[in-house]
């Protein structure tokens, strides 16, 4: 089975395709250019050189959120454009969760986050069941915004040992960089990747969970956008 993986939800635009729990080829492009720019050149470029056709593709993989609006609906419509030509399901990965497979080696409880703004962090906390018979992402804390302050003294008032990761991490380095109890990861780890995106996914559907078709997969948006809530703003004015 060959999936594509397909994430716009930070900074960094990410894909990947992984056949058979083989990773065939992967590109991360984290610069200024905008998602719309560069996806679907990055997309073709990569099929190409790894002699892959679209219609080659058995599953995708997409990143539905949270993180930034536009870059998430472009994915999100991406995946449903090709998932409707080619009639493949889409497997739904949330951004967090698709962080969380960067740091599968690790016995830690796993606390990603991304930027929220407002000194906010969109945050989450997993732990890998690391048996013989089960290696699986099991969910602590679900998808919550949380004040970032807030986030570190809980973690600090825990007796538990913690893995920090994703793009927040830079911003509010020097918050989390001095908690004894919790290790902050290196540059290559803080990334949403394709591959993990897919590894994620992939699991899913062998569990036969979020599972969708080219009509019902929707974003995770969590808040409303600026635009949403300065509409509303000015409506309230009125």
């Amino acid at each position: 089975m060959k999936v594509l993986g397909i994430d716009t939800s930070s900074m960094a635009a990410s894909i990947a395709v992984i056949e058979d729990d083989k990773l065939i080829c992967e590109f991360v492009v984290n610069d200024t250019k905008t998602h719309s720019q560069k996806l679907m050149v990055m997309i073709e470029n990569m099929l190409k050189i790894s002699d892959i056709d679209i219609n080659d593709i058995d599953l995708l993989a997409v990143c539905i959120g949270p993180g930034s609006f536009t870059g998430i609906r472009i994915g999100v419509s991406t995946a449903k454009a090709i998932s409707h030509v080619n009639d493949v399901p889409i497997v739904a990965v949330n951004s967090l969760e698709s962080l969380a497979e960067n740091a599968s080696l690790t016995k830690k409880n796993i606390v990603p986050i991304l930027d929220a703004q407002k000194n906010q962090v969109y945050s989450a906390e997993y732990k890998y069941n690391m048996t013989d018979k089960d290696d699986s992402l099991n969910v602590k804390k679900d998808i919550e915004i949380k004040e970032v302050d807030a986030l570190v003294e809980e973690i600090k008032n825990s007796d538990e040992e913690y893995v920090i990761l994703g793009e927040a991490v830079y911003k509010y380095l020097d918050k989390f960089k001095n908690i004894e109890n919790a290790t902050v990861c290196d540059s290559i780890y803080n990334v949403s990747k394709g591959s993990s995106l897919c590894l994620s996914a992939i699991n899913k559907y062998k569990l036969g969970k979020d599972i969708y078709n080219c009509y019902d997969i929707k974003p995770m948006y969590i808040k409303k956008s600026q635009a949403e809530i300065q509409y509303e703003q000015k409506n309230k004015e009125v």
